[in-house]
């Protein structure tokens, strides 16, 4: 594409314009809620979302209906039934998830090779697809994205304490439990939405990347939110204009930017300790 389309004409495409914009926004979404996940240690939680999404959108294709209208319902009540079980198994949490990831994804897998009207493809799912987002999907994204930034901003105190040191919230009468609940359903929704674009595969980096490297340079609390999702944001754009110039899958393009930025951070991160030191 890079060789036939200049960079204007590039940019006039509306399926690449609805792909940067779910790419931002989608990121920034990403940034914000891994910043969260990653210092509460639901990293895996999240990878077993993203592997588990398959199985809601075969039941989806199964069904007749939008499968992204089907996963919402099913990432929120699967991540209640896995946070269920983490709770109350004695097992490790995460020798846990992976039978449960890893046995929803072989199902699911199982599940849409018997579905005869089943015309979409596994690589499309498992990889993203973020070249082919509609008008709803952008809707339902940027409805997400001001929903999770309201909830996060009004409980902003409790999230925060929770995921810097539980002991200390619980002595300041934070509800742990309902707040930790209402999070995995949160990040469960957030998964759901951005499968379509993302990929069952992929949906991981997008929450864990951003927010590690933004970690590695960040001395407060808020700039480390901002700078994630900032992060998740930008490597997203510059990840889908990569692809479309060099025709290369746009998901990995994405994860590989993200994972460059990560890389520059960790310098960045060592130059810092340097200094301070």
């Amino acid at each position: 594409m890079g060789d036939a389309v200049s960079f204007p004409e590039l940019l006039a495409l509306p399926f690449l314009q609805r792909a940067l914009l779910a790419g931002a926004l989608t990121g920034a979404l990403g940034g914000v809620l891994g910043s969260f996940a990653v210092l509460r240690q639901l990293s895996f939680f999240s990878d077993a979302l993203g592997h588990s999404a398959l199985l809601g959108i075969s039941l989806g294709v199964a069904l007749g209906l939008n499968p992204t209208l089907v996963l919402i319902p099913f990432a929120v009540l699967f991540a209640l039934l896995v946070n269920h079980l983490v709770e109350r198994s004695q097992l490790p949490t995460d020798a846990l998830l992976n039978i449960i990831y890893s046995s929803s994804l072989a199902i699911a897998v199982v599940a849409l090779s018997l579905l005869p009207g089943y015309q979409g493809g596994l690589q499309q799912l498992l990889f993203g697809d973020i070249l082919g987002v509609d008008g709803l999907d952008l809707l339902l994204v940027t409805l997400l994205l001001l929903g999770v930034g309201t909830y996060l901003w009004a409980t902003r105190s409790s999230q925060i304490l929770l995921s810097l040191d539980e002991s200390l919230a619980l002595s300041r009468g934070v509800e742990a439990q309902r707040q930790r609940l209402l999070f995995v359903v949160v990040l469960a929704v957030v998964v759901a939405v951005s499968i379509k674009a993302v990929g069952v595969l992929l949906i991981s980096a997008f929450v864990v990347i951003p927010a590690c490297a933004a970690r590695l340079v960040s001395r407060h609390f808020g700039g480390y939110v901002l700078l994630a999702a900032a992060l998740g944001s930008g490597g997203a754009v510059v990840g889908v204009l990569a692809s479309a110039f060099l025709n290369l899958p746009s998901g990995p393009c994405v994860v590989i930017v993200q994972l460059l930025g990560f890389l520059l951070a960790l310098a960045a991160g060592r130059r810092l300790q340097g200094r301070a030191a």
